[in-house]
């Protein structure tokens, strides 16, 4: 895993970290809940940061370059809505176009979900 320098890292609830600045993220285990997801080690701060987001979203963020990471963000969007969009079909048109032509509109929006989730 390779850290991308320069970029800025959100730790929810508008804390914001340097990249090249972070040193370690640790996952709560005790007293862990909302805005209590994660400690994070910042350069030239002695106590730890308490991040509201996880350690796996926090380290993707770290290794993630930022072209990759603004694509990713346009196709859940893209995703979430042909996930709306499929839920508009009427259960009938759905059931039709199973039945006649092997189209599984719900097994599709069923995917869709997993993924988002």
């Amino acid at each position: 895993m390779r850290i991308q320098n320069g970029q800025i890292i959100s730790l929810g609830y508008g804390k914001y970290v340097r990249s090249d600045d972070d040193d370690a993220v640790e996952p709560i285990s005790e007293s862990r809940g909302p805005r209590r997801r994660a400690f994070v080690w910042v350069r030239g701060i002695e106590a730890p940061l308490v991040a509201s987001r996880s350690e796996g979203a926090i380290v993707d963020d770290l290794t993630t370059p930022a072209e990759d990471a603004f694509r990713t963000k346009q196709q859940r969007a893209v995703l979430q809505r042909v996930v709306r969009t499929l839920d508009e079909i009427p259960g009938a048109y759905r059931r039709r176009l199973r039945e006649s032509d092997g189209i599984d509109l719900d097994g599709l929006a069923e995917e869709a979900n997993r993924i988002l989730a």
